[in-house]
């Protein structure tokens, strides 16, 4: 049992104190489930914030919809923004471990100052705030007060979200077969945890903020986030940790240098002619290298070896000058990340369909008919069919759709991550379409019975239910399929960054959300036209603008196809021992740990 426990891992990861990390005393699912219930929490509390902050604005801030879903857009894109920050601070200097920690804490203090702001300053006259009930104007001073802390909620969670998955998925060693397989398993049951979260916020969190009880739900979420930091912090003995490996910019840049510097110099088709450390520095500094592949060839001039690449002093020749020669990994980073964006980009319009949930789906849902019995359903709390969509297909894919696949293949893994990205956009095509029929039938309704009532319809809220079970079955195969790829085909160095493009496309696809709201009301209002959307959503045509966004996407997928067809993996060389439990692998391992602290 002893020898079991002095097992280090093969990774290069270390412990809280900089030493080797020993298999059975870190990491694996112990320190994954505090992760897992970590990021439970921490979304609990964002979405008691973001679920309903389209009617927030529009009751207590006293907002049109149009308005209020392009703010909600441009503070949800926002959050997804600030992922980009936490992922480059995280690569490069703090770690993901004090990533983590300072933006949970950010995430905290904004939550704080929001339900202070809504108990003290906003929620006047008091039981304001409710379908019935507008509340009054407020002061410039109250506003921004306001926004600086659901801003300072969005850079808390933005900051946070990357690094706590690939932290997770830090603590599982890749290079061990068992451990490797749970690692994959993570991504899935991570997206689980999410979206379980947010169920509790989504109905008994939104039930009560729907009747007016906007202050109990934000400091519920804020007792949420607190108890998310302490478990956090709970975990940092048990913590597996890959140390930050510097500013990727500087490398990226020295690249790009090299090669225009040398574009005058002719290679061999060889890869003899192109400079590589060798292993043994490679695993001092604790990262993997990449194969050589073809593409990008202008890009290996910098990894060419000429006689100007070592710096001289008389007949003494120093060190390699890195800003005229490169090592065919630092290449292959710049061409891995050249062939993730168009990946990427063609994901911006799924993360379109995807943001319509927390926006024009629940103002549809408002002009529902929403009662059953004396019972109202909050419109808002439609979005627990999606959660609930994302926890039956991600157990269906993980237990039935992938072993099936995979025997069909006759290979261990099922659909590859594109292939499941791909099945995610059709899906959502699917969703757009349903959204729209249940559009054209509430306006059928409402034309029948009362077209002059504002946002009145006989029709039930749960014909939207199909739209969110679809939506919830393409997010477990885009966005679980995302985290993935991302995370698996981003360089050692890049791994919190591989993320945050996950989070960065769901930033643009609010935007992009943004923008096309603000285009099409500027084009379909006329005179005698209020537009596709507006405050009275039964004088409006947003059963268009579904359709809209069903063509947008099929047109999107068409150069998915495309870009996925012409994606090359990035293929890393095996550390020596990856694959057997030696005693002079693991040596290795820890002898590269150690030269590195």
């Amino acid at each position: 049992m002893e020898m079991n426990e002095e097992v280090y891992t093969l990774d290069g990861t270390v412990d809280r104190h900089g030493q080797p990390a020993i298999r059975g005393r870190t990491g694996t699912w112990v320190s994954g489930i505090l992760l897992l219930v970590n990021q439970g929490l921490a979304t609990l509390a964002f979405f008691g914030v973001g679920v309903n902050l389209v009617l927030f604005l529009t009751r207590v801030l006293g907002q049109d919809s149009a308005a209020a879903a392009n703010n909600v857009s441009k503070w949800t894109g926002t959050v997804y923004i600030f992922s980009l920050l936490g992922a480059f601070l995280s690569d490069s200097y703090w770690g993901r471990y004090k990533t983590c920690a300072i933006f949970q804490a950010v995430f905290v203090v904004g939550l704080v100052l929001l339900s202070i702001s809504t108990t003290l300053f906003l929620l006047k006259p008091s039981g304001c705030g409710d379908e019935e009930t507008p509340c009054g104007s407020h002061s410039a001073f109250h506003i921004v007060f306001f926004y600086l802390a659901i801003y300072l909620v969005a850079l808390g969670n933005g900051g946070y979200q990357p690094n706590i998955a690939t932290f997770g998925a830090d603590q599982f060693d890749e290079e061990d077969p068992k451990e490797g397989h749970s690692k994959i398993a993570f991504f899935s049951y991570f997206y689980l945890a999410l979206n379980l979260g947010s169920l509790f916020s989504n109905t008994i969190l939104g039930y009560f903020e729907d009747q007016g009880m906007w202050a109990l739900g934000f400091w519920a979420s804020t007792a949420s986030a607190v108890g998310a930091l302490v478990l956090f912090l709970i975990g940092t003995p048990r913590y597996r940790h890959f140390e930050p490996k510097g500013n990727p910019l500087s490398r990226f840049c020295q690249v790009l240098v090299a090669s225009t510097r040398k574009w005058k110099v002719e290679r061999t088709q060889g890869e003899e002619d192109l400079f590589e450390v060798d292993n043994k520095e490679s695993a001092m500094n604790g990262d993997r290298k990449i194969l050589h592949t073809d593409g990008f060839r202008f890009l290996d001039k910098a990894a060419i070896i000429t006689p100007k690449d070592y710096a001289k002093k008389g007949k003494k020749i120093y060190g390699r000058n890195p800003w005229r020669l490169c090592t065919v990994t630092q290449v292959e980073e710049v061409k891995c990340i050249l062939r993730l964006l168009p990946i990427w980009l063609c994901t911006i319009l799924y993360s379109v369909v995807f943001t319509q949930m927390a926006s024009l789906f629940v103002e549809q849902g408002a002009a529902m008919k929403t009662k059953i019995s004396n019972f109202n359903i909050p419109a808002a709390g439609m979005s627990s069919f999606d959660i609930l969509s994302v926890a039956a297909f991600i157990f269906l894919y993980r237990l039935v759709l992938d072993p099936v696949v995979a025997r069909i293949k006759s290979k261990p893994k099922g659909l590859t991550e594109l292939q499941r990205m791909g099945v995610g956009l059709v899906i959502a095509i699917l969703a757009m379409v349903a959204a729209g029929v249940v559009e054209v039938l509430r306006l059928k309704d409402a034309k029948k019975e009362c077209p002059n009532c504002v946002n009145a319809s006989s029709l039930s809220i749960f014909w939207q239910v199909p739209q969110y079970m679809l939506i919830g079955a393409s997010e477990v195969f885009m966005y679980v399929g995302q985290l993935e790829f991302f995370n698996g085909q981003a360089p050692d160095g890049l791994k919190s960054f591989g993320s945050a493009l996950c989070m960065t496309s769901i930033s643009l696809g609010n935007y992009v959300s943004s923008l096309l709201v603000s285009i099409v009301m500027r084009i379909s209002t006329r005179d005698d036209m209020p537009g596709w959307i507006p405050g009275n959503l039964n004088k409006g045509h947003l059963d268009r603008f579904f359709f809209m966004l069903a063509a947008l996407t099929t047109a999107d997928l068409v150069v998915y196809i495309i870009c996925a067809k012409w994606y090359k993996y990035i293929k890393f060389e095996g550390r020596k021992g990856a694959d057997d439990n030696s005693d002079d692998g693991q040596a290795e391992a820890a002898a590269a740990v150690e030269h590195r602290v």
